[in-house]
């Protein structure tokens, strides 16, 4: 199963501010390791109740874009019902319902099979936890 079945975890530090966090080197740098020139997929997950992964452009302002978006969808106010951490923290915990925890790309010849401007990217909103993890996982 190991020729068809490789996961590894890495840490994200996302620091103490809201943030899009791009992944995709270190998606590519995972498969240049396990795919060795096959088709298949990634899974990318992320283990944490406040946190997504999303596919988007960065660079251009989409992840600033991004996050204006959910602090207009989710404020940081005192609405929400979980109240422990920062004010407004109960928001981050509604996030991954809007940014999921997991996303599952093709793996064309090796290679992720994004798009020109696409990028693999953690969406972090919570300001109280300044280290993730992700878990890469190849399957051919």
């Amino acid at each position: 199963m190991t020729d068809t079945f490789t996961t590894r975890t890495i840490d994200v530090t996302t620091g103490s501010a809201e943030t899009v966090h791009d992944l995709t080197s270190a998606c590519a740098g995972f498969l240049r390791e396990t795919a060795r020139g096959r088709d298949g997929l990634l899974n990318v997950f992320t283990p944490h109740a406040t946190a997504g992964l999303a596919v988007i452009e960065t660079g251009a302002g989409s992840d600033d874009d991004l996050l204006e978006a959910l602090r207009s969808l989710l404020p940081a106010d005192d609405r929400w019902r979980h109240r422990h951490g920062s004010p407004g923290h109960g928001r981050d915990h509604v996030l991954p319902a809007l940014v999921p925890p997991h996303a599952t790309l093709p793996v064309v010849g090796g290679e992720l099979a994004l798009g020109t401007w696409q990028s693999v990217v953690l969406v972090d909103t919570n300001r109280d936890n300044p280290r993730r993890t992700a878990r890469l996982s190849f399957l051919a």
